[in-house]
Order: structure tokens, then sequence, then C-alpha cells
């Protein structure tokens, strides 16, 4: 086995999970995942916890989404809802091996069983949870890169390729905390770059310090913006990847938070059809600046992209209670602006970034 995949399974049990004999975690995954579910399932046994094992191929998921009758887009599966009543913690291991599988589906269907599987990801957010990521052929393909290259990639930025990650992990903590710090009593926030001029008001809000627990990569600080503050416009530099599709050249116009105006260049039609999804899906959820300086590559993965440092990223949709966000929505979708480029982020009046690159030492 690679040493990087033991290390990685290491971070997730200790780190990210905290495991331990009182713990009952899942592990979620394809088969393409095999050996990181093995490293972890050794790694939580090690720990005292009951790891519980849903290997499943991913052509179940899209023959649920193609082939499903009425009652399954109406409430989530009895089996899976039971179990997680169970679960202490759990883990998602993406490991597609066909990043397009989905791109026939309806995006009816699948808004539909989102909004039908919503019990099970209240359930799930209060257990210790972390996402990652196997790689696979298919998103190296995605990424541009061979198969080997990825790995290196996708090693790197989880700090897996270091003597201690978890010490690596536990200083980026830190950085970003006085970033926090620097952040602390902020009331607006303007995002200034290529085809983009949009303010926001962050007043009484919080920031939230991502540092790997539950997304492994992370790298970013994250709030909730004022729910009916935003106002002005945005081009997004990167396509949004959504169940099996790719959207590209987004352009949304916002009026008292609202998005009022979206167009994209490439599959606009499922733009407008998440936009429509519910009332809270033409608002803000998240604001969040990524801070992830070894993950530099835009690769079409939004767990990766979205914490490109020197990058920003909005998302649509629902808000996360703790930073204090009041916006509910089905939809949370995140795009990126990167501001690497003649970019600016300034907060109160004042750049705290610029070309990418924070000033005054507040990271």
């Amino acid at each position: 086995m690679d040493p990087r995949t033991r290390n990685l399974a290491k971070t997730l049990s200790t780190y990210c999970l905290a495991a331990d004999n009182k713990d009952v975690i899942s592990i979620g995954a394809t088969p393409a995942a095999e050996s990181l579910v093995v490293a972890l399932y050794e790694e939580l046994i090690r720990a005292g916890a009951f790891p519980v094992v849903n290997m499943l191929p991913e052509s179940c998921n899209q023959a649920l989404l193609e082939k499903g009758k009425s009652i399954h887009f109406e409430h989530p599966n009895p089996y899976s809802l039971a179990g997680v009543k169970t679960l202490t913690g759990t883990t998602r291991i993406c490991s597609s091996t066909n990043t397009r599988a989905l791109s026939r589906v309806r995006p009816e269907r699948q808004a539909a069983l989102a909004k039908a599987n919503a019990p099970l990801r209240k359930y799930f957010s209060k257990l210790k949870w972390n996402v990652t990521l196997f790689p696979t052929q298919a998103y190296a393909q995605d990424a541009d890169m061979s198969l080997g290259a990825f790995e290196d990639y996708v090693y790197g930025a989880t700090f897996s390729d270091e003597n201690n990650p978890v010490s690596a992990w536990r200083n980026l903590t830190r950085k970003q905390a006085r970033l926090i710090r620097n952040l602390e009593g902020a009331e607006t926030v303007r995002i200034v770059g290529a085809g983009t001029d949009l303010t926001l008001s962050v007043k009484g809000r919080t920031f939230m310090n991502s540092d790997g627990r539950r997304n492994m990569p992370s790298g970013e600080v994250f709030t909730g913006p004022i729910e009916t503050s935003a106002e002005g416009y945005i081009s997004y530099d990167f396509p949004v990847c959504n169940g099996g599709r790719e959207i590209d050249g987004i352009r949304l116009v916002f009026k008292k938070g609202r998005v009022v105006e979206a167009q994209a260049s490439k599959n606009e039609a499922y733009l407008k059809a998440m936009l429509n999804m519910d009332p809270g899906a033409r608002r803000l959820g998240e604001l969040g600046i990524g801070t992830n300086f070894k993950i530099q590559r835009f690769i079409k993965n939004i767990l990766f992209d979205e914490k490109i440092g020197g990058t920003v990223h909005l998302a649509l949709g629902s808000s996360y209670p703790e930073t204090g966000g009041k916006n509910k929505s089905t939809l949370h979708w995140d795009m990126i602006k990167d501001l690497r480029k003649g970019g600016e982020l300034i907060v109160d009046g004042k750049v705290i970034q610029r070309d990418g690159k924070f000033l005054n030492r507040i990271f």
C-alpha cells in the first residue's frame, strides 16, 4: 500500500474523527477506494471504534435516479434512516470512476432526491463527520493529469506526503485563527476582479476555521453573509461541476441579496433549474476565503478547488447555522472567484488581499 494512503487514513481517524472506543463510524465509498477503506478500517479498529463499511458501486445511485419510483423521492431509505441513528461519526470517501455518469439524469430528479434525503443530512450534521477523496482515473482525467501526478496532487493537498501530517494541519489551524482574529467585527466585504464588483455584509456573523477536520483537504475560513445584503455582479473564473454536468461562464447579478440575473455559456438551463429549486437557492449561504497554498491548480472538484490559496468562493443556498447564517435551501452550491490576477478582497474599506496574496501578515 502507498504509505501516503496510510498517512491519510491515520489523519482521518486520529485528527478528523478523533475516534475512540465509544464510536460507531461508517465509511462510505465505492470499490475503487478499497485500499483507503481498508487502511481506515484498520486505524479505527486500533482506536477501539466499530467501523461500518458501505462500499456501494456508483451505478446503484445512477439506477435510483433513473429508475426510482415516486416513493423513492418522497422520503429517505428507511434502512439508512434507522442506521444513521446508531452512528457517532461518518466518513465519505469520494471515489468516482465516471464523474459524468449522471449527465443524462433529469435535474428535477436530482433535486427531488436531495429534498427527500434532508432528514438524513439533519442526522449526519450532528455527528462527527468528514469527507475526503481517493484518487481515481476519472478525477485525474477531469484534472488533465496522469493518475500518478494526480495522486501526488491529492496527497500533497492533504499533507499526507509529510512526515507528520497532523502537525501540518495544526499549524494551518493557527494561521487561520490569526486571519479570523483580523476579521472579527468586520461589517462589509467587497470582492473586485475581472467582471466582478460585489459587496455584501457580514455584520454580526462568525467566521469559522475550516482546518481539515470535516473537509480533507481543507484550508479556508468561511461565514454566512447577511441574506439580503449582496449587491453587484460577479463572473466566476472556473466551471462548476455538479450532478454530472459542467456549468461554465457563470455570471450572476445580485440585488438586495437575491440573484436577479443568471447567465452561463454552458449548461445555462441547468443553472437556472438549480436556482429555481426553492426560494433560498437564489440567496448566498456562504462566503469562503481559500488558504491552502499547496492547492494552486483547478481540478474540477469543489472539495479541492474552493480551498485554492488566493481565491474566494460564494455558495448559493443553505447557510451553516454556526456562522449565524439563516438562509435555508436544499441547495448548497459553491462557485469560485480567482483573485490571483488583478483581484482584491476589501474588508471595511481596507484591502486585505491583492492578487491572491494576504497583506500586512494577517495570515
